[in-house]
């Protein structure tokens, strides 16, 4: 799939905490129903087979819908099952040698906390980065949250599109105006909701907005 800035206005990313009895692939198709726009295939406890199936089946969903599917951190598995691209981060493979891995073609993605991170991820090979914590998360114990000031210095500090993540909901959105974002990258604001397609509508109507 050819990679459109304009995918990453709504970027969903999965954890199977919030699941509660219910399919992943039924959150995320209802997700994407409600305006996601992007999906993160995010798996931190699953067998490499279970994950593949799980990865399997979701880039199938993602393609019905035109929509962009990356795996988090496995760059291995996003190969073995021809995912739309891969995320990492600063702890995982470098941006320059997972780009040599997976082809000038596939989506890469670099989480990112300060400006220099972001040009060196820029100039190995990044199509967009994802800059966060930007609120306080429960979803990733070791995120450090970067102010909005530096959320800013970011997105004036390269070409490539910035999604902003961490701790982003319906309440505190719109204190992101300004910042430069292309979208947001949301776990809980989305899939820990009761009527996940109801939570993706409103976001989706609210990042508009922001990222105009």
């Amino acid at each position: 799939m050819k990679f459109d800035s304009r995918s990453l206005l709504l970027y969903a990313v999965t954890d199977r905490t919030w699941l509660n009895g219910r399919k992943l692939y039924d959150d995320v198709r209802d997700a994407i129903l409600g305006g996601a726009s992007f999906v993160q295939l995010r798996e931190k406890n699953l067998g490499y087979e279970a994950f593949k199936y799980q990865a399997l089946e979701l880039k199938e969903l993602c393609r019905e819908h035109n929509v962009p599917f990356v795996i988090n951190d496995n760059v291995m598995l996003a190969k073995d099952v021809d995912a739309d691209g891969v995320h990492v981060g600063q702890e995982d493979m470098k941006a320059g040698d997972v780009r040599a891995l997976i082809g000038p073609d596939k989506i890469l993605g670099v989480s990112v906390r300060t400006r220099e991170e972001a040009l060196i991820a820029e100039a190995n090979g990044a199509d967009y980065l994802g800059a966060g914590a930007v609120f306080h998360t429960g979803s990733k114990s070791d995120a450090v949250d970067i102010t909005h000031e530096v959320l800013k210095e970011i997105c004036s500090a390269v070409k490539i599109p910035v999604v902003a993540i961490g701790g982003i909901s319906t309440k505190n959105i719109r204190e992101l105006s300004g910042s430069g974002i292309k979208g947001v990258a949301v776990i809980s604001a989305i899939f820990a909701s009761e009527n996940i397609r109801a939570a993706a509508h409103e976001l989706r109507e609210l990042v508009v907005d922001v990222c105009r």
